[in-house]
């Protein structure tokens, strides 16, 4: 899967990113290779906790 990512220079230094088609799913790096690496931890992460979610609700 592809998402667009939004990699913007932060204020405090470094760059802050947002998955736009993943609500809520944000993090930041001290460098925009650091950034877009942790975007895509961060991705992983989200997708694999709402299929677990979604797991789970089939469930209950």
């Amino acid at each position: 899967m592809r998402f667009k990512v939004v990699l913007e220079p932060s204020v405090d230094g470094g760059y802050a990113v947002h998955v736009p088609a993943l609500r809520g799913c944000h993090t930041q790096g001290e460098t925009i290779e650091e950034a877009l690496e942790n975007a895509k931890d961060a991705m992983v992460t989200y997708l694999l906790t709402a299929e677990e979610l979604a797991k789970a609700e089939k469930y209950t």
